[in-house]
């Protein structure tokens, strides 16, 4: 993006998307896909293996609130806003396996002064829901893409 530009609001997001990626190197590490911004919603996958399984054989719990939980800060960092979670909740409905293509879908519910609402589902290959996930924003001083 060029100095004194006006972007439009999908090429900010997808802008303050491709800076917070950059430095997300949890989520990279974790084979996560980014794989749709908007202003306030994201949409990020991961696949299943065999590292991120409990002892029921099941995938851990962990994998997936943290899966949400990045789908959550692309898209409450979606207007070069720097926001962090203050709270999170999650629901977990159903299990996933190995090989299970998890795909986490944030949605903005409501954004008031420096606070947000967002809710995060969570389904796997076959459009099954495993997951709701519920995430409290504040925004905080600084922006991504700078000045």
């Amino acid at each position: 993006m060029s100095p004194g530009s006006d972007p439009s609001a999908q090429e900010l997001a997808e802008a303050c998307a491709a800076a917070l990626w950059a430095d997300d190197t949890a989520s990279r590490e974790l084979g996560m896909a980014l794989d749709r911004v908007a202003p306030g919603e994201a949409v990020l996958s991961m696949t299943v293996t065999g590292a991120m399984t409990n002892g029921h054989g099941t995938a851990h719990g962990g994998y997936m609130f943290t899966l949400a939980d990045s789908a959550f800060a692309y898209a409450c960092n979606s207007r070069n806003q720097r926001t962090v979670a203050q709270h999170c909740s999650i629901t977990y409905l159903a299990p996933s396996a190995i090989g299970d293509r998890l795909t986490a879908h944030a949605t903005e519910r409501a954004l008031v002064g420096r606070n947000g609402i967002y809710d995060i589902i969570v389904t796997d290959q076959t459009g099954r829901l495993v997951a709701e996930f519920r995430g409290h924003s504040r925004t905080v001083e600084g922006t991504l893409l700078g000045a």
